[in-house]
């Protein structure tokens, strides 16, 4: 079976390789104008950095009320780790680790954005991959590389910035969407927006459940959204919103090492306000906005007769206040400055499950913490020719606790073509040690210093007609990297590891008809000090068609040389997945649709203990009006 496996997806990405692919247009963003890499709107074809495109429309006719398992087949060298059809959870076993180039999501190295601002647990440093749902996206810009010039620490290796849903024509628009499948697994999703003059409204509420494919993995999701908007002229504008997320995950523990009583309660919310101005030659914002969260965690037991005297609990908030201004200073130049202040706080402890008595925690600080970073930056973009465009960037970074760093990074694009661009981009990228390595348990170090990387890349993006393709090469290389070690036969964080990576990756698609429409990426990754959780090699081939009602979206992915374990016992899992969606629109008002995932029924483990689930199916309903 394995054999013809290989045989198969060899084939298949052979030729998606050699002829020309398209997939749904947001999912390559050469020639689209993003906001990620520059705080305004910019023609991608003019930035040296890359970035990736996810709109609306990809998401929702995939029937996916996460953002992450899109984003992870449609963006070369990103990969997210899973371990369940619905759900992934936080503490030990969790997944939902996002590795981009090699470089770990889980520990703090990559950021999560929602509409620029950063998203991350306060005491961890890391992303909380169930907060970010489909129901407040409008599309997710991928940048690949540091971007730390522009959003300070855990930028270091890239940002996922999801941008959130505004309505642009006068109207009402509601819809509704029911489904159900394998596992007892339900998701229900509603939303309503309203634009009525200058004033704009979004509501959206979720739920989701699943018992999973093992006992004791059960996962149940409740989540709002509210975005209130308001035009105050030509120029201004002023928008408020609100997301809130809450989740109770079981922790089975790994299927040699079954865990009893291992649950979560996690809440996590997010509230912003800005302010914008848009005029011909200037634009900018001012925000606030505050990232929060609160944690529930009983550890479990390997003995259900022995369970455990205590709960680990944890708050954390990132509240911040962000400005910046774009000009265009004269004619092919835009000068971009901003500031960035961030307070942040964490307290961890533990309660007794007996009497609710807050016990001693082992940390430096009595279990609570602040930091607060301020931080300016200056972006200068020129186009010194119609084919030649330069750009320098620098950050000033000062950390409470980390000290002040320097960040600069600097490019150029050159257009030889009318269409096609070559694109050289250097950066670096920090990320400032987090409250756990710093205080919490035994390893604690209060002497860490930042960790450090720079990111050389050099791309070319080509577009001939419906055709259109992109390949990057980059290097990446890192130290200061911040690692547990034994001292004196204890272990203690230190800032001993290293990163070497290089890689290339390739993006394509090709819209063959009014009909049919194609895509592919893949990427290879080399790594001189193996991660777990970051794939030698990830490629996907994938296809839509679109006729009167239908609308079929298929993805056939393969992973290869991803390390589930590293070291001594070093373990590496390859796979192939096939996915597939079909839309049907019963009536203008009613569509149906059905999502196939893991239909090859592959065994595979993306985490190590944790089998996923073979062939699994969901169904349901759409109600648009």
């Amino acid at each position: 079976m394995m054999n013809t496996t290989k045989t198969l997806v060899t084939a298949l990405l052979s030729v998606a390789t050699a002829v020309p692919l398209h997939a749904q247009q947001d999912s390559i963003t050469i020639g689209e104008v993003v906001v990620t890499g520059t705080r305004n709107s910019t023609d991608v074809r003019h930035l040296p950095m890359t970035v990736t495109v996810i709109g609306r429309d990809v998401l929702t006719s995939r029937q996916l009320p996460d953002v992450l398992p899109a984003v992870s087949q449609l963006v070369p060298s990103l990969f997210v780790t899973s371990r369940a059809m619905m759900g992934y959870g936080v503490s030990g076993g969790a997944a939902g680790g996002i590795n981009l180039r090699g470089i770990s999501g889980g520990g703090g190295q990559l950021l999560v954005l929602i509409d620029g601002h950063p998203q991350y647990n306060g005491i961890y440093g890391h992303p909380i991959s169930d907060s970010y749902q489909t129901l407040m996206t409008d599309r997710v810009e991928v940048l690949r590389g540091p971007a730390s010039v522009l959003y300070g620490s855990n930028a270091m290796g890239g940002v996922l910035n999801i941008v959130t849903r505004s309505m642009h024509a006068d109207g009402v628009k509601t819809r509704i969407n029911l489904g159900a499948g394998s596992y007892g697994t339900f998701q229900a999703e509603a939303s309503n927006q309203v634009r009525s003059g200058r004033f704009t409204s979004t509501v959206a509420a979720q739920y989701g459940r699943s018992d999973n494919h093992r006992p004791r993995m059960g996962f149940e999701q409740y989540g709002g959204y509210l975005k209130l908007g308001y035009d105050i002229s030509q120029y201004w504008k002023a928008y408020i919103d609100a997301d809130i997320t809450h989740f109770n995950a079981s922790h089975p523990g790994t299927v040699q090492s079954p865990l009893y009583d291992a649950d979560q309660w996690i809440t996590r919310g997010v509230v912003s306000a800005a302010v914008e101005n848009h005029y011909a030659n200037t634009s900018g914002a001012l925000s606030v906005y505050s990232n929060f969260g609160r944690h529930k965690i009983d550890d479990g037991t390997a003995d259900p007769q022995k369970p455990t005297a205590r709960l680990f609990r944890s708050k954390d908030a990132l509240t911040g206040i962000s400005w910046y201004q774009s000009a265009r200073l004269f004619e092919g130049n835009r000068l971009t400055v901003g500031i960035d202040y961030m307070h942040i706080y964490g307290r961890a402890y533990y309660t007794s499950k007996q009497t609710g008595d807050v016990l001693d925690t082992p940390n430096k600080q009595s279990g609570k913490s602040y930091r607060n970073e301020i931080a300016g930056y200056v972006d200068f973009r020129q186009d010194l020719t119609d084919w030649l465009t330069i750009d320098a960037g620098l950050r000033l970074d000062h950390h409470s606790v980390s000290g002040t760093e320097w960040v600069p990074q600097a490019g150029l694009v050159v257009r030889p073509l009318p269409t096609g661009e070559v694109k050289f981009m250097a950066s670096k990228g920090f990320r400032n040690p987090t409250m756990r390595e710093m205080y919490l348990y035994p390893p604690s170090n209060t002497d860490l210093e930042p960790e450090r990387l720079w990111n050389y890349e050099l791309s070319w993006r080509h577009r001939l007609g419906a055709f259109r393709y992109g390949v990057n090469a980059y290097y990446i290389k890192g130290d200061n990297m911040i690692q547990t070690v034994q001292v004196d036969g204890r272990p203690r964080n230190m800032n001993t590891g290293k990163i070497e990576n290089y890689g290339l990756e390739l993006e394509a698609d090709y819209r063959l008809n009014d009909h049919w429409s194609l895509s592919t990426n893949h990427s290879l990754l080399h790594m001189k000090n193996k991660i777990i959780a970051a794939p030698t090699y990830k490629g996907f081939l994938g296809g839509r068609y679109q006729y009167c009602r239908w609308n079929v979206v298929a993805g056939l992915q393969y992973i290869n040389g991803l390390y589930t374990a590293v070291g001594t016992e070093q373990q590496k899992e390859n796979f192939l997945l096939l996915n597939a969606t079909v839309n049907y629109a019963l009536t203008p008002v009613v569509g149906l649709w059905v999502r196939g995932e893991n239909l090859l029924a592959q065994r595979y483990e993306i985490t190590l203990g944790y089998p996923m689930p073979r062939a699994t199916v969901m169904a349901g309903v759409n109600l648009s009006f």
